[in-house]
């Protein structure tokens, strides 16, 4: 299976032309009925062998956090009867060798040639054992900085442990940048997003402890941002021929849940028994993200919020009497929906985006297929 981005690359290299690509993508968007914008598409296998490199990678990658935790145990001593200090230098050895190591893999299996599964695995060993190994670093001489700045009481204490978190989380948010320089992972965008979040987050909640009351409110406005940075790469590329259409689709992957957990959690979907009123409000939510979905012709808001609208939609079936067949008529209403909405996504896009005007539609993926000459 070939991605948009491997076409294009295609074409860049001057494997085809441009002219056959969009022979080609005029005959799959005709064989398919559907426009290649519409597809969504992104690779995640090229091929068995992706699955292959991928449980291989990852048994190295294991081995060598374990190797180098216990190569660090030994260089600085380390026996049970130690403290924390010694263990997160033993821990932060092996941190640091599942992220050199997956750079070194990457090398080859990213940048020559170009694994999707693989990448993306290493990417995040990268990201991960990076993550923590300067975090142990740092955590292990947390008592030694406490006591030279004279720290005494428990608030204290958690905002250095959230300065910490907030030091190590930027500079990882940095080599992971390094990382996008170097390989072009299209995933590498959407975690670094999601670090500089866990930061932003983690930083408020620790200097600002009344703040967690109002963490749902603070992912949602997170979410609401990494959203329009997705639709700024997605807007770039209306009709998703490059790179950055997948860098969109993990963006979009990662605003998603952000948006819609926080939301439903808000509305105290899962915290009792579900009144009509509340999953009157779930249904309604969710066919608003079922507009915006089809505008910016992406999928993601719906797969997140799924669990919440099936939830709702069983309490109101419960509630009317049909408690023995609440679960079935649940999964034959919503997958009738969304089956529905898959089979129509076209028609009811154009209707949705025709409604946005000219102004906003026109930024919009096309409603259907352009026709390269």
């Amino acid at each position: 299976m070939y991605s948009e981005s491997d076409l294009a690359g295609a074409v860049e290299a001057g494997a085809i032309s441009p002219d056959a690509a969009a022979a080609l993508r005029n005959h799959v968007a005709a064989s398919r009925s559907t426009p290649t914008v519409d597809e969504e598409s992104f690779r995640l296998l090229s091929g068995f062998n992706d699955i292959f490199v991928g449980i291989a990678s990852i048994l190295i990658l294991v081995a060598v956090g374990w190797i180098g935790f216990y190569i660090g145990g030994k260089i600085i001593g380390l026996d049970a009867s130690e403290g924390p200090r010694q263990v997160g230098v033993a821990v932060a050895f092996g941190g640091f060798g599942v992220s050199i190591t997956s750079w070194l893999l990457a090398e080859y299996f990213t940048r020559q040639r170009r694994m999707a599964l693989p990448s993306i695995l290493l990417l995040l060993g990268f990201a991960g054992g990076f993550f923590v190994g300067f975090g142990a670093i740092w955590g292990a001489n947390a008592p030694w900085i406490s006591e030279q700045l004279g720290l005494t009481n428990e608030l204290q204490h958690r905002q250095l442990a959230g300065g910490i978190g907030v030091v190590t989380g930027i500079v990882t948010a940095g080599v992971t940048w390094l990382h996008w320089r170097r390989f072009m992972v299209p995933i590498t965008v959407a975690v670094g997003a999601l670090a500089l979040v866990a930061v932003a987050v983690g930083a408020v909640t620790a200097f600002v402890p009344a703040s967690q009351e109002a963490l749902n409110p603070m992912l949602l406005i997170a979410g609401a941002l990494v959203f329009v940075f997705a639709m700024r790469w997605d807007m770039s590329d209306r009709e998703r021929r490059t790179r950055r259409s997948d860098v969109a689709f993990w963006l979009h992957l990662a605003a998603a849940p952000l948006i819609a957990h926080p939301v439903f959690h808000m509305l105290g979907v899962f915290e009792g028994p579900v009144s009509g009123p509340v999953a009157g409000v779930v249904i309604a939510l969710y066919v608003f993200f079922a507009g915006v979905a089809l505008a910016v012709d992406r999928r993601a808001l719906l797969v997140s919020s799924l669990v919440y609208v099936l939830w709702a939609m069983y309490a109101l079936f419960e509630q009317s009497g049909a408690v023995e067949l609440a679960a079935a008529l649940t999964a034959l209403v919503i997958g009738s929906a969304l089956l529905t909405l898959s089979a129509f996504w076209q028609p009811m896009r154009r209707q949705v985006v025709g409604l946005l005007g000219s102004g906003i539609g026109g930024r919009l993926p096309p409603t259907q297929q352009l026709a390269i000459a």
